[in-house]
């Protein structure tokens, strides 16, 4: 089991049981999963469904094993069950073909709106479940994405992928994207606090339908995060 970037362990795993198995999960409030066997998580037909983590800690990869997204697509992949996922690699991937010859630093910010362009028109667009990559580290886009979801009528499910600062720091050598100390170093810290306010009972509001953490083990062994049909219970 990680421990939330290199801090204390995860206030409620004393209580859970060792490693067990669960074939179908459809969360519905916090769920801490680290170290557990889990074959499926599944959510509801139009859910907003926000992959988290620290810059390097395998959101990417995340997407492309549960929903097929790829490394050089610029544009929103095409996930299972009528979803869209939105990397914002897609948006990174379609601006660098056009002004990839400037310092990235000039045009990141740029990157980072149309990201969320991206978001908010997917939300209102599309019929069935949107996924989207985000840090969860700065309450602001939070309360940004609660509040497009809640206006499209949409549940926000969220999935916090939780490795060691360590493991976050050698997968953004790995995927040659390395942000400066202190901001990686502020992003753990706002990560910290996220886990450690789940873990005392203390739901950052605005509160999403559920949380889930993950570890990259669950990464390689959940083989399904899917939803229910159109109309139906999860």
């Amino acid at each position: 089991m990680n421990p939330p970037l290199d801090g204390p362990p995860f206030a409620a795993s004393e209580s859970r049981p060792p490693l067990a198995e669960f074939p179908v999960i459809a969360p519905d409030s916090v769920h801490d999963l680290r170290g557990l066997l889990v074959d499926e998580l599944r959510y509801p037909a139009t859910a907003a469904l926000i992959v988290a983590g620290v810059p390097g800690a395998g959101k990417s990869t995340a997407l492309r094993v549960f929903f097929g997204a790829t490394a050089d697509a610029d544009q929103a992949a095409k996930g299972p069950q009528g979803s869209v996922v939105l990397d914002s690699n897609q948006t990174r991937n379609w601006w660098r073909r056009r002004v990839g010859r400037l310092p990235y630093p000039l045009w990141r910010p740029v990157v980072h709106i149309a990201h969320f362009v991206r978001i908010r028109n997917a939300l209102r667009d599309n019929a069935g479940p949107v996924v989207i990559h985000d840090c969860a580290t700065f309450g602001w886009t939070r309360r940004l994405l609660a509040r497009w979801a809640t206006g499209y009528r949409r549940e926000v499910h969220v999935i916090l992928l939780d490795v060691p600062a360590t493991a976050a720091r050698a997968g953004q050598f790995a995927r040659g994207r390395r942000i400066n100390g202190p901001a990686f170093t502020l992003h753990c810290y706002r990560w910290r606090r996220l886990i450690r306010e789940l873990g005392a009972g203390h739901v950052p509001q605005p509160a999403p339908a559920s949380t889930v953490i993950i570890d990259r083990t669950n990464v390689d062994r959940i083989s399904r995060v899917g939803f229910a049909a159109q109309g139906s219970d999860v």
